[in-house]
């Protein structure tokens, strides 16, 4: 089959799965479940894809939640992920039951087609990308070990072949102090609530002096039992985020020069809780954004290669793209200035233009696919490209 007839036949297979689709990405979303604990999502999910012809594989790399389904045989090998945990209390404030739709749709368009020729299409169902980094624990057990190249695609305000992602780690501090009576006797007491708001204070002034692009954030999760006792217990959550994982380093190290400072300010012991989880910034491969660029243009949206509008995040496909070429464009399903994890995302996310964007993105990996399954000499781009990236700056590789 040439590409033309190929793309036909992906058009046409999309457009026959659309409402089934639909339908299940609507479940998810009103269905919400919180990372690790997707079980209808990806029971949802794998049985759909089971029914259409892909083995797969539940519980998949030892995880509950995560699953693989496989079609076809042989190079290459594309795979596309499935992301469908909601945020707590929020619900598909991010829209990942259309991330979920986006794969399903993709895969099985791309399986009307593999027969002809040849390789492997790939569904992999990834838990608990918010904050807990499922990829990360997948690709620590080899999840993605084989893969040609990796695509998922996120909803947002705006389109976009690429991404920006800042390398993260969260922290969590506590400092322990003494109790006393806050009116009688508070000179025999140690403050750790103090110590925690000097922290923040320090890093506050910290800002000044950082890279434009880092970021450094968090929240107070133990302030203390009540006004009159001074607090023996304080406890907050900090991330900490930067464009390569050096500088991540670096601004760790800072961080916790403002936790010791402050417990030897105020007499208070202090205790630091790395996470056990760090996202990866983004490898964009820039052949397959290229591609899909192209292919979603094809389709009547207009898309940037790279859009200034871009505002920075972190996510745990950084960590995929670092392994197996990868990209994780954006596609519009909200107005300009909506933003990521807000009510009015939310609502997008299950409205009409939640389901067009998913749609628009689901075919437009799958042309993609199609594009790289139909011509070995842009397999070949493609891994030029990583291996290009790989000794490159986040910095370096946008700018490419």
């Amino acid at each position: 089959m040439d590409t033309k007839s190929l793309k036909t036949a992906i058009s046409k297979t999309l457009a026959a799965h659309r409402t089934e689709i639909a339908e299940l990405s609507r479940k998810i979303y009103n269905t919400p479940e919180v990372g690790f604990k997707e079980i209808k999502a990806s029971a949802w999910l794998a049985d759909y894809l089971e029914a259409n012809g892909f083995r797969v594989e539940r519980k998949f790399s030892k995880m509950p939640t995560a699953f693989r389904a496989v079609y076809g045989k042989g190079k290459p090998v594309i795979a596309f992920l499935a992301e469908y945990d909601a945020l707590p209390e929020m619900g598909h404030a991010c829209g990942h039951n259309l991330i979920a739709g986006s794969a399903i749709g993709a895969g099985i368009a791309t399986k009307a087609v593999v027969d002809g020729t040849g390789g492997t299409v790939q569904v992999i169902g990834t838990p608990a990308e918010e904050l807990l980094g499922g990829k990360v624990y997948l690709a620590e057990r080899g999840a993605f070990a084989g893969l040609d190249a990796v695509m998922m695609v996120h909803p947002n305000a705006y389109n976009t072949a690429t991404v920006k992602f800042l390398a993260c780690q969260g922290v969590k501090v506590e400092f322990a102090g003494l109790a006393a009576h806050a009116a009688a006797r508070p000179e025999v007491g140690i403050n750790a609530l103090d110590a925690v708001i000097q922290s923040f204070n320090a890093i506050n002034a910290m800002r000044q002096h950082i890279r434009s692009s880092a970021r450094i954030h968090g929240i107070i999760t133990d302030g203390g039992k009540a006004a009159n006792i001074v607090p023996d217990h304080a406890a907050a959550n900090i991330v900490v985020r930067a464009e390569d994982d050096e500088y991540l380093d670096e601004l760790k190290s800072r961080v916790m020069g403002c936790f010791m400072a402050a417990a030897l300010a105020t007499g208070a012991k202090v205790e630091t809780h790395w996470d056990r989880v760090r996202y990866a910034p983004m490898r964009n491969n820039m052949t397959l954004a290229r591609l899909f660029k192209r292919n979603l243009e094809s389709l009547g949206r207009k898309v940037p290669l790279h859009n200034p509008a871009v505002t920075f995040g972190s996510s745990d496909m950084g960590n995929v793209s670092q392994l197996v070429p990868a990209i994780h464009p954006a596609i519009a399903i909200a107005p300009e200035g909506v933003a990521l994890h807000s009510e009015q995302f939310k609502f997008a996310a299950g409205a009409q233009a939640g389901i067009c964007g998913m749609m628009d993105a689901a075919q437009a990996m799958a042309l993609t696919a199609a594009d790289v399954l139909a011509d070995d000499n842009l397999l070949k781009k493609v891994r030029a490209d990583f291996e290009r990236s790989r000794k490159k700056s986040p910095v370096e590789e946008e700018e490419t």
